[in-house]
């Protein structure tokens, strides 16, 4: 775990929960074992939502598709598990999660639907919620 929270921190992503059983993470590392990439999602109480986290690549391994990768496995992921809808904060890669589908979303809605999670309770708890840009696009299980 530390490995990963180094870096996640590296890239300035929240680190709340990262060793939660309720926090599903993936990592892909290179040979030399350094990682190389993360994703993962934390589901609503309900299930029917899931709060994608996580994404990151290291910037030795930005390839073409390779964070778009990432992604699409957490959101096949969380339908797989019976998530309908996926919600994410993004303040710097809006453009990204839109090529993936996301349109721009209340920031309270996504809070509502995710209060159980680790980033909402922090985010909430501390204010920041007010600061950040909130994101969502439904899922289709395969």
């Amino acid at each position: 775990m530390a490995g990963l929270t180094q870096f996640l921190s590296d890239v300035d992503l929240t680190l709340s929960g990262l060793d939660s059983p309720a926090v599903r993470l993936w990592i892909d590392r290179n040979q030399d074992g350094s990682i190389t990439g993360s994703t993962g999602y934390e589901l609503s109480t309900d299930g029917r939502h899931a709060l994608i986290r996580s994404v990151a690549v290291h910037p030795d391994a930005r390839r073409s598709n390779y964070g778009t990768a990432l992604a699409l496995f957490a959101l096949n992921a969380a339908a797989a598990e019976g998530a309908g809808r996926a919600w994410l904060f993004s303040r710097r890669s809006g453009l990204f999660w839109q090529k993936l589908g996301f349109i721009p979303a209340d920031r309270r809605e996504l809070a509502a639907a995710l209060a159980g999670t680790h980033q909402v309770r922090l985010f909430t708890g501390t204010g920041q919620l007010d600061r950040e840009v909130a994101w969502t696009r439904p899922l289709e299980s395969e």
